[in-house]
């Protein structure tokens, strides 16, 4: 019985232009900024905006709300 790593090849890779074509964001474009094989997602410039709060900190003296990118379905974009 083997244990490690699976393998796994997704149509798109970190760079490529693609469109979203399903979801709130269907229709925006951009680049792949970082992709996850084996959960088979991928992080979109510009898609998938979410809200996160974070917690001040020793150089930071107050918390603030950052706005960033989160992963979307690899099945969701297609190369442009």
């Amino acid at each position: 019985m083997k244990t490690g790593i699976k393998k796994v090849k997704l149509h798109v890779k970190k760079n490529d232009s693609v469109v979203v074509i399903s979801g709130n964001d269907k229709g925006k474009a951009g680049k792949i900024l970082k992709v996850f094989p084996v959960k088979s997602r991928v992080i979109v410039e510009g898609v998938n905006i979410r809200k996160r709060h974070t917690r001040p900190a020793q150089g930071q003296t107050q918390g603030s709300i950052i706005e960033r990118e989160f992963p979307i379905h690899s099945s969701n974009v297609k190369k442009s």
